[in-house]
């Protein structure tokens, strides 16, 4: 059940919201020839239900295959409509809140919102350099980022009403920008509002909050976000602060989260209108290859339409034609290649939308769409440290990228890879590893099996690394479930190895390619 709508307590007046400056927003781009406007699937009225047409594939300069309608991913798991308009709801349904930071979803719909792959991605802790880092003891903090605090404590406790109030208000009193949200949108949905709650709590950390919310802006384009939305929302989540924190709310914390969401907003429409120049919001590319590997994995290659920049070790969310509008991260499986192409390794999981239909439904001549390069899991070619990498399940795909990275750049550094599974069935590319040893002697790869009858290395991934260490000059890189990144962190970092020279992607910014992405 939503939270009743009452009115919130009388306060002086509504925040005042400054329009976005003419010079920030983005110039139009006209879509070339061969390629859609991003109103392929952007519109309200095609919507990823299978009583519905799915949106008609660009046209282009090749044949496209055209996308067949899905099946729903599992049994009674059907996408509930978006609401109608002015009513914030489905027509026909009532509303159940999610567990946790989730915002409230039709109850009919409340399975089929939570794909399994939207689990959390293969990571533990992030990087400093992917994270907000908290300020140093003893180092004042500015009054608004107090007051903002004092909000925060007061939220958290009920953080999943708050969510639910934000974003039924947002669609209520906007019912335009529901178009912008899938209809499973549980992963984007609950991603903007705790990152408007991150951004606001390291509100005095002025360089490291620009490079986050700078990426955030770049990264939102995909979603056809526009300056003229950032304000819409500043006043939902004014208003359901104001709910919510009645306690702490006063004038004066007001005031200092408009200020701070004005500058937030504003990092974010400067960097979104500077990517306009030079990149579009998304790429198309067409699938050129797919070679199931078991049952359940399938290498996927693809062809951008345009230039794709990108570094080994980073990651793209990819959007597929059977379900617009949802958005699921793969790492590429392969360092930047003269043709151009582009690999993934897609492992389907149980109701997985995504990583299903690119298992089992995408053929060559579909058309994808590609959002921006993100992740810092790349190598720093600057020192002579080997790299030690530890690639769980799919998680071997950057790992396998990275180890292409440093014998493209010609020097001999030593490089240790431990590729985990549970069976030896699942090392399902142990072939090319090997090869890639063979190629390379500075190279040594290390299969890993946790369960059944194996002639290779049996027990745990992270304790047969350990028996190997310990490793003083190596840079660590981690990749594959969540359960196995948070121990290997652990475990490195009790051998010795520094936490700046442990490197994997944020939890946040990953539903892993490297353990299901997708």
């Amino acid at each position: 059940m939503p939270p009743e709508r009452s009115a919130p307590p009388e306060r002086s007046a509504p925040p005042e919201w400054p329009a976005p400056p003419e010079r920030l927003a983005p110039p139009e781009r006209s879509a070339p020839p061969d390629r859609p406007a991003p109103e392929w699937s952007e519109a309200p009225d095609q919507q990823a239900h299978p009583d519905r047409q799915d949106p008609p594939l660009p046209r282009g300069r090749r044949h496209r295959r055209p996308a067949e309608p899905l099946p729903a991913p599992a049994a009674g798991q059907l996408p509930t409509p978006p609401p109608a308009p002015g009513t914030g709801r489905a027509p026909g349904t009532g509303w159940a809140p999610v567990t946790g930071w989730g915002a409230s979803i039709p109850a009919s719909s409340a399975a089929a919102s939570a794909p399994a792959d939207a689990q959390p991605p293969a990571s533990g802790m992030p990087p400093a350099r992917d994270r907000l880092p908290v300020r140093r003891a003893g180092s004042a903090a500015s009054p608004d980022t107090l007051l903002i605090r004092r909000t925060l404590a007061e939220i958290e406790p009920v953080a999943d009403k708050a969510t639910s109030y934000f974003y039924a208000l947002l669609f209520i009193r906007h019912p335009d920008l529901r178009s912008l949200f899938p209809v499973a949108m549980d992963t984007q949905r609950d991603r903007l509002f705790k990152a408007l709650l991150t951004a606001a709590e390291h509100a005095d950390d002025t360089a490291t909050l620009t490079e986050y919310l700078s990426h955030l802006g770049r990264g939102h384009r995909k979603y056809g976000t526009l300056p003229e939305h950032y304000p819409a929302v500043g006043e939902c989540l004014i208003a359901a602060l104001t709910r919510f924190a009645s306690d702490t709310w006063s004038e004066a914390t007001e005031a200092a989260w408009v200020r701070v969401y004005t500058t937030v907003s504003q990092i974010m429409i400067d960097a979104a209108a500077e990517d306009e120049q030079s990149s579009p919001a998304w790429w198309q590319a067409e699938v050129v290859g797919h070679e199931l590997r078991t049952r359940d994995i399938a290498v996927v290659t693809v062809r951008p339409e345009e230039p794709y920049p990108f570094l080994a070790g980073q990651y793209t969310s990819l959007e597929t034609p059977w379900w617009p509008r949802i958005w699921r991260n793969y790492s590429f499986s392969s360092a930047p290649r003269s043709d151009g192409l582009l690999t993934f390794h897609v492992k389907a999981v149980p109701a997985g939308w995504v990583s299903n239909a690119l298992v089992h439904h995408a053929r060559p001549g579909d058309v994808l769409r590609l959002g921006p390069p993100a992740g810092s899991m790349i190598v720093d070619h600057t020192t002579d440290n080997g790299l030690l990498c530890l690639g769980g399940g799919t998680g071997i795909a950057p790992i396998k990228a990275l180890v292409e990275d440093v014998a493209e750049h010609g020097r001999r550094r030593p490089v240790e890879v431990f590729y985990g599974a549970r069976h030896d069935d699942d090392l399902y590319d142990i072939d090319t590893m090997l090869g890639l040893q063979r190629s390379h002697p500075w190279l040594s790869v290390r299969p890993v099996v946790s369960d059944g009858p194996t002639r290779r290395l049996s027990g745990q991934l992270t304790h047969i690394v350990r028996e190997y260490g310990p490793w003083p000059a190596y840079d660590a890189y981690l990749s594959g479930p969540p359960g196995m990144i948070r121990s290997g962190v652990d475990t490195l970092v009790g051998i010795g190895i520094p936490s700046h020279r442990i490197r994997h992607d944020g939890i946040d910014e990953l539903t892993t390619s490297s353990t299901d992405r997708g």
